[in-house]
């Protein structure tokens, strides 16, 4: 439902404003504008107020930028006129969306909801700005099936534990919020752009990026890139419940990125994963509960703002985390893949490269950072968030006060991940660490988990030299816990 009590038929222009959801079907706002106007221009903001603090090389600005050459040309081809499409900025969307509103005489700018904290405050100075100029602005839920308060307690409370909201969530979910919105229908109303703005989608260097490996990794963009990984999935969805903690088999969905910049549809996923449950697959039944994850973190960040820098429980941040020279020392190896950890450096090396990490693996790096090496959560977070392609703040905030036990429904502060042990069960053969780490790759598979502990001849006869072709481990796991388990007593006197 809008946020705006204010109901539109029959407006005479309206402006659609594009920005976490790059797709011309099943949208939203879209529906919403295309229904209510006579005539809907389309604007996407590069907006500086984000992209100024970046690095010049990014794939998300890469992939954001070819995903919305596709949207132009899907706005062109379903418009029936090479006149519309998108019109692209490259401003402070705060200041440009009412100069652009105003400029081309609209009456209501749409809008899909996005609540992340500072969304929140650029959309409220968007509102009021409009709002002098006489101009509606309304918003829509199109990024999660349920959002804010639409899942709460008999108490009318939010939950904050997944399984009681899990069920709470499949008891309500039905037809009606899964369907699909019939953009198609009112694609009529889609405006030909004015003379000024028939311009294309400014390229990379006009926008101060240079390209990034995006291309060369084969991360396919816009929506039809993403409805061909769906498709893709759709025939290993089934097996999902046993393929996906494997970091080198093909098991997951690969669609975070395409989720994160809605160039696929929530509820086509979801519908399709609630109808194969109801069939009976176990695979599709595990992949579904990502989903509900992704919804459940969603609401957490909607009640509970203040968990963008601090714990979700409270007494978590009395834990005294390492914040030396040597902590920072130790950090960099993680971040650069030099723990001495096998299992850790591949999955540091896969996000380096790639932008993206196998789901299990963000897990085990996690509990690595924070309770092998005693750094603050906070600061893998904000590692994540640089280079993640599908970086989400609400899932990668959950994740990582997952990881370090002091979110909602988080891992226990007592149960510890063994990097050696998550090696052989997840990456048995040592595949995804021959691929990753390719000065371990003349290992044998019993030696490349822990290479340290490996007999000095075996190591010998592989030509390998451990501290030379490979580090030794910065710290001993056995000792790092016992650590771990002093620095999180605070936690127990405090309850």
């Amino acid at each position: 439902m809008p946020s705006s009590s204010r109901h539109t038929s029959h407006v005479p222009a309206g402006l659609m404003w594009f920005r976490r959801d790059l797709r011309a079907y099943d949208n939203a706002a879209l529906y919403h504008a295309l229904k209510s106007c006579r005539q809907v221009h389309c604007v996407f903001v590069f907006d500086r107020a984000i992209l100024d603090s970046l690095p010049r090389l990014d794939r998300r600005v890469e992939f954001i930028r070819e995903s919305l050459v596709t949207l132009d040309a899907e706005l062109r081809a379903v418009a029936g006129d090479a006149k519309a499409g998108l019109i692209v900025r490259h401003a402070v969307a705060a200041d440009e969306v009412p100069q652009l509103a105003q400029a081309l005489g609209v009456q209501e700018v749409f809008a899909n909801h996005d609540d992340e904290p500072d969304a929140l405050v650029r959309d409220a100075k968007v509102r009021g700005a409009l709002a002098d100029k006489g101009i509606g602005f309304q918003t829509y839920k199109d990024h999660v099936i349920f959002e804010r308060s639409e899942v709460l307690t008999q108490m009318g409370k939010p939950y904050g534990v997944f399984t009681p909201y899990k069920n709470a969530w499949l008891q309500k979910v039905n037809d009606f919020y899964l369907r699909s919105y019939p953009v198609g229908k009112y694609v009529k109303a889609l405006a030909p752009r004015p003379k000024a703005y028939q311009v294309p989608v400014p390229t990379l260097a006009e926008l101060g990026f240079e390209p990034t490996n995006l291309s060369s990794l084969h991360v396919p963009t816009g929506s039809p890139g993403g409805l061909a990984l769906f498709e893709d999935f759709f025939d290993r969805m089934d097996r999902y419940d046993e393929t996906r903690n494997f970091p080198a088999v093909k098991g997951p969905s690969y669609l975070g990125v395409h989720l994160r910049f809605g160039t696929v549809s929530i509820r086509q996923l979801a519908s399709t994963g609630y109808q194969r449950m109801l069939a009976g697959s176990k695979g599709a039944e595990v992949w579904l509960s990502e989903l509900i994850w992704r919804d459940f973190y969603h609401q957490i960040l909607h009640h509970h703002p203040r968990v963008v820098n601090a714990s979700f429980k409270p007494e978590y941040d009395a834990i005294k985390w390492e914040h030396n020279k040597h902590a920072k020392d130790l950090f960099a190896a993680w971040c650069e893949g030099r723990t001495g950890y096998p299992l850790v450096d591949a999955a540091m090396a896969q996000i380096n490269q790639t932008g993206y990490m196998h789901n299990r693996l963000r897990m085990v790096v996690a509990s690595f950072l924070v309770k092998d090496l005693g750094i603050d959560w906070r600061w893998g977070e904000r590692y994540f968030a640089q280079h993640l392609n599908d970086f989400d703040l609400a899932a990668n905030n959950g994740g990582w006060q997952w990881a370090s036990s002091s979110g909602c429904d988080a891992q226990p502060y007592f149960r510890i991940f063994n990097p050696i042990s998550q090696s052989e069960k997840f990456d048995p053969e040592g595949k995804f660490i021959r691929r990753y780490v390719p000065a371990l790759a003349k290992l044998s598979t019993a030696a490349i988990h822990a290479p340290w502990l490996a007999k000095p001849m075996e190591l010998q006869a592989a030509g390998f030299q451990l501290g030379k072709d490979y580090p030794a481990p910065i710290v001993d796991h056995a000792e790092a816990r016992a650590l771990t388990l002093q620095r999180y007593a605070v936690v127990k006197k405090e309850k």
